[in-house]
């Protein structure tokens, strides 16, 4: 599938499967993921997560409001390097009428676990913008 505009583009995110019940995706760990001591920044895990589980979470709402995080909570098992490929999975844990619990995996090549988290959604009532329904439909279709 594409690779997509905003903060996702930036982190080099493409995403593989995009389903209401599973988004994969995966980027490639460079030098624009590092923290100033050398080693891959928590905060793309936490914002690749976010953006993952948001994603599954609007498809999965479709056109009946606006999903926006509220929690992100993410930890960190194994530390990457540069050049490493991780692959995150984002998959429901519940979906109600007004919000959801998503669980995301990031593993590396070897399937190892590099970060594991949990994103609480809020659905909330109000019209979606046709442009996101739009990016969601582009990036299914690669």
């Amino acid at each position: 599938m594409a690779q997509i505009p905003g903060l996702d583009g930036v982190l080099g995110v493409e995403h593989l499967e995009l389903t209401a019940d599973r988004v994969v995706v995966t980027f490639t760990i460079g030098e624009q993921h590092l923290q100033p001591f050398g080693i891959p920044h928590g905060g793309v895990y936490c914002a690749v997560h976010e953006s993952t589980a948001s994603t599954g979470g609007q498809v999965w709402l479709g056109d009946k409001g606006v999903v926006v995080g509220t929690n992100n909570s993410t930890d960190f098992i194994r530390q990457a390097k540069v050049g490493d490929v991780i692959t995150t999975t984002a998959t429901p844990i519940h979906r109600g009428r007004t919000q959801q619990l998503w669980h995301l995996d990031s593993v590396g090549e070897d399937g190892k676990l590099i970060a594991q988290g949990q994103v609480r959604l809020a659905n909330l009532d109000m019209p979606v913008p046709p442009e996101a329904l739009d990016g969601i439909k582009r990036m299914q279709q690669g």
